[in-house]
């Protein structure tokens, strides 16, 4: 598994989310961020269901990063079997940086789902390629956690289960939320008619919005999914903004409608939900960021999507080190592992390169282009301590900023880190992608090297902060 750390902090585009009806499911843990300040004089008073994990029965885990809390937030429709969640949202807590980045998962990313053993009424899993929202129905929380981290690397500390029939609930319970309403809008599948203009939606009409498609300039996901973040920045501004948190009888409300629909693993305790607020009661509206997985349609599954390399390797481990996706103007980029500012040259880089395509005698053809580039090739050969059917520049501790030089010049490759090596990097030509070097043009998944780009940029994100206007 591919654990690879960002080197700087990214400004990214606002971005579309999949799957319907998932503003529940974020909109809880904006609840638990900015309400819970309260939860300790209510506890008693509220029933929130668990379900045992044992995460010694996972694999290899990710590390935890000291002050970065990940929690798994899953949206499920229990009318209709709530077997297989809907939504799936990574929610990174940074506490020193101040900041949340929630990162959704479409639920039909085709992954690796590890073997799972049965679990109540689900049959238990022999391991091999699926959905990722298949892995709950066939284990339950404890087989989509292990499958979550294997895919992306990210060390999840809990995960939080959420109804959707609780959404109107809550949206009534704040009073509405107001959106504008760009034209007007008559969904009679997702029972919405709604005239143009700035208002105030009730749970009703807000759940409706998030489920509509015939409202959108496509009528696909992707439009839905841009109206489901604005309900979420809507939802947060209401919660956090006002006088909403300083009433006791607003706040017991509130807690009231999610936990009558919230089931968590059992090691999320009140007290651990006390000092998850503490760490982000600051946070600015500014500082919490919407985000999806980039994705490709998938080659093996028909109507199923698999991850877009090398960004979403890019995303998930930025996302791990708990590095925030969006700074204000004017900030200045962390180089990561590398010395702060340091700049490299392609002199500065030395690697050996090694040939894992079947083209016999690839690596002598390469080598002279990579010397002409300004890099040192000391050695050629074969992956045989590292083999990747992927193009993979692998280096050694605090040698990342040298290995993403590297993997800028060629045409698309991803980067990992190996304890093992020293200064000197692996260059590993994949079997299954190997395009040679970058050109002008190339169409390659990587950023132009000639730009000082980074696959990241390509990333689409949304800021609770974000305003609608009706223009």
């Amino acid at each position: 598994m591919t654990r690879e750390k960002t080197p700087s902090r990214r400004r990214v585009r606002r971005s579309l989310m999949s799957a319907g009806q998932w503003a529940a499911c974020v909109l809880t843990g904006v609840l638990i961020a900015a309400s819970l300040t309260a939860y300790g004089a209510y506890a008693s008073a509220f029933d929130i269901r668990t379900e045992q994990i044992d995460t010694d029965t996972w694999g290899d885990r990710p590390d935890r990063v000291e002050g970065v809390h990940n929690i798994l937030l899953l949206g499920v429709d229990t009318e209709s079997g709530g077997d297989r969640p809907d939504v799936l949202v990574i929610v990174n807590v940074n506490v020193d940086a101040g900041a949340v980045t929630m990162v959704n998962v479409p639920r039909d990313l085709v992954v690796d789902i590890p073997a799972c053993d049965p679990v109540g009424d689900s049959p238990g899993w022999s391991g091999g390629r699926d959905q990722i929202n298949h892995s709950m129905m066939y284990g339950g929380l404890n087989c989509l956690g292990d499958t979550m981290e294997n895919t992306t690397g990210i060390h999840l500390d809990h995960m939080v289960q959420v109804d959707f029939a609780g959404f109107e609930d809550i949206v009534d319970t704040v009073g509405g939320v107001e959106m504008c309403i760009p034209a007007p809008i008559d969904d009679p599948k997702a029972d919405l008619r709604l005239e143009a203009g700035r208002q105030r939606l009730d749970g009703a009409e807000a759940l409706g919005l998030a489920r509509s498609r015939a409202s959108t300039e496509f009528g696909s996901d992707l439009g839905r999914i841009q109206s489901q973040q604005r309900l979420i920045g809507a939802l947060a501004r209401e919660v956090t903004g006002g006088e909403f948190l300083s009433s006791p009888t607003s706040v017991y409300s509130l807690l009231d409608s999610v936990t009558d629909n919230l089931v968590t693993d059992d090691a999320l305790t009140v007290d651990r939900m006390a000092e998850l607020v503490i760490a982000v009661r600051d946070v600015n509206l500014d500082r919490m960021n919407m985000v999806m997985v980039p994705v490709v349609d998938s080659r093996e599954f028909a109507y199923k999507v698999e991850v877009r390399e090398p960004e979403a390797s890019e995303l998930f481990a930025a996302v791990a080190a708990g590095e925030p996706l969006a700074e204000e103007d004017g900030g200045e980029d962390d180089v990561g592992d590398g010395a702060a500012g340091e700049d490299v040259d392609p002199s500065d880089v030395s690697l050996r390169l090694l040939n894992g395509t079947a083209t016999d005698g690839l690596a002598g053809v390469v080598r002279p282009l990579l010397e002409a580039e300004g890099f040192t090739v000391t050695d050629i050969g074969n992956p045989e301590q590292r083999p990747s059917e992927v193009t993979t520049v692998y280096h050694g501790p605090g040698r990342e900023t040298q290995a993403r030089v590297l993997a800028d010049a060629l045409d698309t490759a991803r980067v990992e880190e190996a304890a093992d090596l020293g200064d000197e990097l692996e260059l590993v030509m994949g079997a299954t992608d190997w395009k040679g070097l970058a050109t002008e043009g190339s169409g390659g998944d990587g950023a132009d090297p000639g730009d000082g780009g980074d696959p990241l940029d390509g990333l689409e994100s949304r800021s609770a902060a974000d305003t609608v206007t009706c223009s």
